[in-house]
């Protein structure tokens, strides 16, 4: 019965009355009649038909509703994340209907703001799965009770008598819901303690625990190590390329530990240049469905958080046999291309090799020479190599930018923390010579593999940025003119170099910072795909990732796929079945996984810069406004800090205009409005809360 009420509804193409589906199902018995109304239930509870107001039932996906996660703001009001869709939803305080943050909703969508805002209400909460809270535990007549960390988070949590694991006042737990006694009081028990709230990294550590990120390994795992040697053998070499002769190096940061890539040149007699990316072959040692394997499938990526690396494999390989350390032959899995002064691919090949790395450079040091032609010590034998690589990296950057390649341009903050983990700068993060170079030759890589996989016709795992949204766009440049900016050209063609075109009109604006950052909101998210749909930013027809599999578990498995096809052969039809079906999940899992360790990065970066602002109150700064709304203004430092001026700091009263997001003041008439450079002061910072408030001195 649901596959027919599907078909019809799909057939439709509309909105039917249950009378309706009724006569087009033929249904001529009460029990058939029954039954329909059993099965339009259960496809409503499985989101697969939505039931309007109105009495009339339709496809889910021909609603104005879309599925997804609550993250709540502790102010009341929320974001919900759709999976493998382009942008957020907002959901404004009056629109939650009860919802909580983490809860499975429904949200219909009512509005587009000119800042690439969605706008929507919660039509209903489809599932409540909060099992565990982090917080901080006090106790009262021997009755243990929870602080949730998570402000937004309005519950109370009881611990009982015998099950707090010995905590005491002030430590930071974990607690596992284990039933509910009313509306929003629960009861648990402590099932993990992570110290006293005041212990350094205690902080951090309670933050990675409420995005359920894994910090330890479990016991199989750590036993599986022990059967994994720590050099590499004779028997290891066999069937593989020895290139431990040639001059191969890397280049990370200066605290990397776990590196997955290495690079060689050499300039052939043709004038071409023969480019050589070598990975550590993790796959070789991380054998399919292992509990290795099933570790890193599960974590999905390694997570970098200010001062240490939550990793997806332990550091027994992260750091150690899969790490391409200097002066040490290790496994790698080769893609050495032969490239043309156009910046083409014209011969390449993938195989399984042998390396041993002759230094490890560092960006500092390799900008220094590239940037400055000032050699640092231990460099001297490998400045040519260095020269010639910028030489074939800016090649490779020009035909990139050719065809369309974005480059928005947009800052990262670093911040620098002391022995304690208290934050003691933020300064912008540099992307240099160095950096640009081994991002280019890391995408000549990944297109060669997947394009070489794509024309096989095979299941492989795909790195996908799809097309922008014309109306998102449209209502981008209508924002644009509002701030007196009119983009000439046909922007119905939304094609990679148009966008291109945009990105450089803005570059001279005052505002470039702010605008290229919504118009980045306006675009798609990549994600990870067991399909071809090419990808929008790099304006690649074909791309993945094989560059990192230390740190990204689809890296892992396209080098697995490399392995089965390329060098084993092996391509049965049960080989191609498994990896259709095993794909898929891999794909969803892996998205999933960078989300939450993005928005776990995400929070500890608020946090530690509250913190560092904490010690700051009352100094002032230049700034710009990076955000307007009807309960204030947001503005961005220098140093990518960013605080709220809230709407009752203004020495005014201030009307929004929500089409041209404008604050202005009826008695002074002062506007403000994005890329506005205001003076502000910092009065009121929290690490505990993650906000930091300032208040405007004056427009600049």
């Amino acid at each position: 019965m649901e596959d027919r009420i599907l078909e019809i509804l799909k057939q439709y193409g509309r909105a039917l009355s249950i009378e309706e589906i009724d006569s087009a199902l033929n249904i001529k018995t009460v029990e058939e009649t029954q039954e329909l109304l059993k099965s339009l239930r259960e496809l409503e509870e499985k989101v697969a038909i939505y039931h309007s107001n109105k009495d009339r039932y339709m496809l889910f996906e021909n609603s104005n509703l879309r599925k997804g996660i609550m993250r709540t703001n502790k102010k009341g009001f929320g974001f919900v994340d759709i999976a493998n869709d382009e942008e957020d939803i907002f959901v404004s305080l009056d629109n939650m209907n009860g919802c909580i943050d983490g809860d499975t909703v429904l949200v219909e969508i009512i509005s587009n703001k000119p800042d690439g805002r969605v706008e929507g209400r919660i039509v209903r909460v489809v599932k409540r799965e909060l099992s565990t809270v982090v917080g901080e535990i006090y106790f009262r007549k021997e009755k243990g009770y929870l602080i949730p960390d998570d402000k937004k988070l309005k519950m109370q949590i009881e611990i009982p008598k015998g099950k707090n694991m010995g905590s005491v006042d002030g430590h930071k737990v974990v607690v596992k819901i284990t039933s509910q006694i009313s509306n929003n009081k629960f009861r648990g028990e402590v099932i993990r303690i992570l110290g006293h709230k005041n212990d350094i990294g205690v902080d951090i550590l309670s933050i990675v625990c409420k995005y359920d990120i894994k910090d330890t390994f479990d016991e199989e795992t750590i036993k599986e190590l022990d059967t994994i040697k720590e050099e590499v053998t004779e028997e290891d070499k066999v069937g593989r390329t020895d290139l431990t002769n040639q001059v191969i190096f890397t280049i990370d940061g200066d605290d990397t530990k776990d590196i997955d890539d290495a690079i060689s040149i050499e300039k052939l007699d043709n004038g071409n240049y023969k480019l050589g990316v070598h990975i550590a072959d993790v796959s070789y040692y991380v054998k399919e469905g292992s509990p290795l394997d099933k570790e890193a499938m599960e974590r999905g990526t390694s997570v970098y958080l200010i001062d240490r690396v939550i990793p997806m494999l332990p550091h027994k390989l992260s750091n150690g046999i899969c790490s391409l350390n200097p002066g040490v032959i290790r496994l790698a899995i080769s893609c050495v291309m032969e490239i043309d002064n156009k910046g083409k691919t014209v011969n390449y090949d993938i195989f399984p090799s042998i390396i041993k790395s002759r230094i490890q450079m560092t960006y500092k040091k390799v900008n220094s020479i590239l940037e400055k032609n000032i050699v640092p010590s231990g460099y001297e034998d490998f400045v040519e190599d260095l020269k010639l690589m910028n030489e074939l990296s800016q090649i490779i950057r020009k035909s990139k930018i050719e065809r369309g390649s974005l480059d928005f341009d947009i800052d990262e903050a670093k911040i620098l923390v002391d022995e304690n983990c208290h934050p003691v700068d933020i300064t912008l993060r540099e992307r240099g010579t160095g950096e640009k170079l081994i991002e280019d030759f890391m995408i000549c890589a990944n297109e060669c593999v997947a394009t070489h996989i794509f024309y096989m016709d095979l299941p492989f795992i795909y790195r996908v940025h799809e097309y922008p949204k014309e109306e998102k766009i449209r209502d981008y440049l209508a924002f644009l003119e509002t701030l007196g900016y009119t983009v000439t050209g046909n922007m119905k063609d939304m094609s990679p170099k148009t966008m291109q075109k945009l990105i450089n009109y803005l570059k001279d604006k005052p505002e470039f910072e702010i605008l290229s950052s919504l118009l980045l909101r306006n675009m798609q998210k990549a994600i990870y795909l067991p399909q071809n749909l090419g990808h929008y930013g790099l304006a690649s027809k074909c791309y993945t990732h094989f560059t990192s599999p230390i740190r990204r578990y689809p890296d892992t498995t396209v080098h697995r796929l490399l392995r089965t096809y390329l060098f084993n052969k092996d391509l049965s039809n049960n080989t191609i079945a498994h990896w259709q079906e095993k794909l898929i999940f891999i794909a969803d899992n892996s998205s999933l996984k960078e989300r939450e360790s993005v928005e776990c990065e995400r929070e500890v970066e608020d946090m530690k810069m509250a913190e560092y602002m904490e010690d700051h109150i009352g100094n002032e700064y230049e700034g710009i406004i990076s955000g307007v709304n009807n309960f204030g203004l947001f503005v961005q430092l220098k140093n990518l800090v960013e605080g709220l001026v809230h709407i009752t700091d203004l020495k005014d009263y201030f009307n929004f205009d929500e089409k041209a997001l404008t604050l202005t003041g009826e008695r002074t008439k002062i506007r403000y409005r994005l890329g506005d450079k205001v003076l502000v002061k910092v009065v009121r910072a929290s690490k505990d809360e993650k906000t930091i408030d300032f208040e405007i001195i004056k427009k600049l």
